[in-house]
């Protein structure tokens, strides 16, 4: 009874997270816990470091596309990837690519510290050059010059032969031996050492110009809110219930009271170009963007900027008139005598030049 349970399964925990695992075969990324249990990330750094890693090479990962993804806005997305960049688990450069337009190149990694270490030993191998081994210098044989034989002399005496012959007749003296002179052997020069063809020492390269994104164009002044050219009561009254019924239609453009109060004018605006209201309520709400921050401050901006222009002038209308001579209709302004009437008194008028 007092054997261990060897294979009896471990109690769950009283306290803290229980994991119920299921074995993965497709759809998974296998993240490192130095970015999963970093403790100088925050969480949404955290969180989309383990996006980034689980996608696929070539996928962008800018601000604005991450940005349409998920529903941080974009500084807060920019704010954690500057995290990332900072810790090292991201790496973003500017590269000129064709057509003269610059591009950002961003590299992930998994194990910041292995990744740095092993830029360091490829710049360091990049700076020093192999050394060549030198050649080995054979030694140098050194030979003497070959000379005849001379006779044994003792200082201060005669020669004397060293083996008297025996008593001859006089001999013919002999001719002095011809010396050959045997010329002297060059000294043989040992070879120079080679020296190694060590590459002059590579320069550090000279820092080029930083690429920095051109500056943003200025941004145009603020369109001003635009006012009836005829303010009334009653345009002023259809404008209000226009805004405070938007929320029905829109529920995100639920505006205060003071909002309401200060886009009032523009809506009256609208309404005394002839825009019908339920015009004007689907120009200033469609497709609104995620999340929306200020509702007041985007109904300005589109009633300043999808403004219709005023209409055209009416053209006077010439009231009609009836002839005093033929009591037919006729348009004019002032009362008379229609065109053809007029050329009538005007001919009758005329004396007759018949039988004169």
């Amino acid at each position: 009874m007092d054997t261990q349970q060897v294979s009896a399964p471990p109690r769950a925990p009283s306290a803290g997270v229980v994991h119920i695992n299921i074995r993965l075969t497709d759809g998974y990324t296998i993240v490192s816990n130095r970015l999963s249990q970093h403790r100088g990330l925050s969480l949404l750094a955290i969180g989309l470091g383990t996006h980034i890693q689980s996608l696929p090479d070539g996928w962008r990962v800018g601000i604005k596309a991450l940005a349409a993804v998920f529903p941080e806005s974009e500084a807060r997305i920019a704010a954690a990837l500057r995290e990332l960049e900072q810790h090292g688990f991201l790496r973003r450069t500017r590269e000129r690519v064709g057509g003269g337009k610059l591009a950002t190149r961003t590299e992930s990694y998994n194990h910041p510290e292995a990744a740095a270490r092993g830029r360091m030993r490829e710049c360091a191998a990049a700076q020093v050059p192999e050394a060549v081994p030198a050649p080995e210098v054979l030694p140098a044989v050194a030979t003497e010059p070959m000379t005849a034989a001379e006779p044994v002399r003792v200082p201060g005496r005669e020669p004397v032969l060293l083996s008297e012959p025996e008593p001859e007749p006089e001999p013919e003296p002999e001719p002095e031996p011809v010396r050959v002179r045997v010329p002297e052997p060059e000294p043989v020069r040992a070879p120079e050492p080679l020296r190694a063809s060590v590459p002059d020492p590579v320069p550090s390269p000279v820092p080029g110009p930083r690429l920095v994104p051109t500056p943003a164009a200025p941004r145009k002044p603020r369109l001003p809110l635009p006012a009836p050219q005829q303010p009334t009561e009653a345009l002023y009254a259809a404008a209000a219930d226009l805004l405070a019924g938007l929320p029905r239609v829109a529920p995100l453009f639920l505006l205060s009271e003071e909002d309401a109060r200060g886009l009032v004018p523009g809506v009256a605006a609208w309404l005394e170009r002839g825009a019908r209201p339920d015009a004007v309520r689907a120009a200033i709400t469609d497709d609104p963007p995620v999340p929306l921050r200020h509702p007041a401050k985007l109904l300005r901006h589109r009633l300043a900027a999808l403004l219709p222009p005023p209409p055209p002038a009416a053209v006077p209308v010439v009231p009609l008139q009836n002839c005093d001579d033929c009591d037919r209709a006729f348009r004019s302004s002032v009362p008379g005598c229609c065109q053809e009437c007029r050329d009538a008194r005007a001919y009758a008028d005329e004396p007759c030049l018949i039988g004169a």
